[in-house]
């Protein structure tokens, strides 16, 4: 009788918080909300403020390296390519970019930008957290035990993207559009303005790091059974043909040695997508036999 009292309960105890997760008004939930809300502006706030503060520092070392011909990426792709025996075909002419401005307010915007995307960048794993602990009361035991650690490799996923994308596709961006001439009369000078630049390198940083969230967006389709492993194997080679394009539009240069640089790491994503749907297929296959 003991324990059927202990059983009853703990069913009772399961079914009345139940309930109330299950009574909470649409109000209540967008109460919820707003204080994730709040707490994520806050954290980006602060961070926002810390970069402004420091915003020549971090214009002259980090938004404006990759367009100095003294970047690390120059001297180290340069003695991979003479390592790897194809001479000066990775070594990058030198580049001399002057950056202008036609608004009075520009560099105060300009700043301003900077701080924004690079608190959001850097608030970006405390950003996920937040969404996570909002939806986490939705989801079952089940649910809560497939997605421990999500939040790391989420958050891993998206500075392995962006630190590719600043590292490796901006020197590319910016010395082929820097030394891209048009016409041969001179008629043209090319003068970037430094409103474009930033835009420039806040989308090739912003867009790898989404970009490299494709494992975790697979693990997430296959789950729900939205996609497979074997859908994946059976589209691989098109799959090859688009990453093949997308390496030849973000590296223009006609040498194939450039173009596998960018092509290698998005196509061993799509490997590691299949290999990561591969074994939730299993573990579904699994079940259904248990």
């Amino acid at each position: 009788m003991a324990e059927e009292e202990i059983k009853k309960k703990s069913f009772f105890g399961r079914r009345n918080k139940d309930e109330k997760r299950s009574e909470m008004s649409f109000v209540d939930h967008l109460e919820a909300l707003r204080w994730h809300v709040v707490r994520s502006v806050i954290v980006w706030l602060v961070i926002t403020i810390v970069l402004f503060i420091k915003i020549d520092w971090i214009f002259d070392k980090i938004i404006f390296a990759p367009a100095s011909s003294n970047f690390i990426t120059y001297g180290k792709l340069c003695q991979f390519s003479h390592w790897l025996g194809i001479g000066d075909a990775l070594c990058m002419p030198p580049i001399n970019l002057q950056l202008q401005g036609n608004t009075v307010s520009g560099p105060f915007m300009s700043a301003l930008s900077i701080s924004m995307i690079g608190g959001l960048v850097l608030a970006f794993p405390f950003l996920i957290w937040e969404l996570w602990r909002f939806i986490k009361p939705a989801l079952s035991e089940k649910e809560l035990k497939y997605s421990k650690g999500s939040i790391f490799w989420i958050s891993i996923c998206f500075f392995i993207g962006a630190a590719f994308g600043y590292y490796l596709l901006a020197p590319f961006t910016f010395n082929f559009l820097a030394n891209f001439t048009l016409g041969t009369g001179g008629a043209y000078k090319y003068i970037p303005t430094l409103d474009d630049y930033i835009d420039t390198l806040n989308n090739i940083i912003l867009g790898c790091g989404i970009s490299f969230e494709l494992p975790v967006f697979v693990y997430i389709l296959t789950k729900i059974g939205i996609i497979s492993a074997s859908f994946l194997r059976k589209n691989r080679k098109y799959a090859v043909l688009i990453i093949l394009i997308i390496a030849a539009v973000v590296t223009p240069s006609p040498d194939w040695t450039s173009q596998m640089i960018v092509f290698v790491p998005l196509q061993l994503l799509y490997e590691i997508s299949v290999f990561i749907a591969a074994r939730v297929d299993r573990d579904k296959a699994k079940k259904e036999w248990s």
